[in-house]
């Protein structure tokens, strides 16, 4: 059965490079949301859909909000991927950079491509709210002397030509992307990975050294950090909620960590376990 993928935003959009780069040679079918919330919303109630959504980038940072909609939620991160983030400069085909008066795309494309932009002064940028939405609108409405900020896909899709490529300023600008799905499906979709990273999260007792106590445990039994998140508990002054990513060699010492620390935290919750993402950046 084709795989069916919600995404948040629309047909070309990042999500879906991702998405497209995770499964492979896969052929699966992506779900469009406008929001993050309506991707959760959607799963909830169709089990037999996947969700790919991006939880951090080198540039920007961790998504706080997505890190509480995955921990509400009953869904398990099943992989991972971290993508890229070039940024292509489109158009109508025809079109030349010469002939490019106004420039579109979401305000942080247009702030990534920022020494691209300053080379071209007389180019007007216009904030929009997507990246892919910004060229669908270009080529749907055949806007003569605009160009989209966007990824290569988008400007596969919608036909425009791509008139500069890679313009983004910083070039190591990665985004990483879980993969969730409902728990009746996760262990087939992890079936003969080789599990070696896991997310979790858990609040801590308001008490000294809490913190450090867990910390040494992971270290004791090798487990690595590759990432922690706090996030303050709502309502509960000084007291977070830490967001933690692990990876490890063996499953079991992992296992017997993870049951070293659970007495010392409180609302511990495994998110996901699942293959890290080891291809070459």
């Amino acid at each position: 059965m084709k795989k069916r993928v919600t995404i948040q935003g629309i047909a070309g959009c990042y999500h879906e490079a991702a998405a497209r780069a995770y499964f492979g040679e896969e052929d699966i079918e992506t779900v469009a949301c406008t929001t993050f919330p309506e991707m959760f919303d959607r799963m909830a109630h169709d089990h037999s859909l996947l969700g790919i959504m991006a939880i951090e980038n080198t540039i920007a940072g961790s998504l706080l909000q997505n890190h509480e909609l995955l921990r509400k939620s009953n869904l398990n991160v099943v992989g991972e991927y971290k993508l890229r983030i070039s940024h292509v400069l489109a158009a109508l085909p025809g079109e030349k950079l010469d002939d490019i008066r106004e420039v579109n795309s979401h305000p942080m494309a247009l702030m990534q491509c920022g020494e691209f932009l300053k080379a071209h002064p007389r180019m007007k940028l216009v904030e929009k709210d997507d990246t892919a939405g910004s060229a669908q609108e270009i080529a749907q409405q055949r806007l003569e002397g605009h160009a989209a900020i966007c990824g290569r896909l988008a400007a596969e899709i919608y036909g425009l030509n791509i008139l500069a490529e890679g313009i983004e300023t910083n070039k190591r600008n990665f985004t990483r992307f879980l993969i969730m799905a409902d728990p009746l499906y996760s262990d087939l979709l992890t079936a003969g990975k080789r599990i070696n990273k896991s997310s979790l999260v858990f609040s801590l007792p308001h008490t000294q050294g809490s913190l450090s106590k867990v910390l040494t445990i992971l270290s004791f039994y090798d487990i690595n950090l590759s990432k922690i998140q706090s996030m303050p508990i709502i309502g509960r002054e000084w007291e977070y909620r830490f967001y933690i990513d692990l990876t490890f060699d063996n499953f079991t010492r992992y296992k017997q960590s993870l049951e070293a620390i659970r007495p010392l935290t409180k609302n511990f919750k495994i998110l996901g376990e699942y293959a890290e993402f080891n291809q070459p950046l």
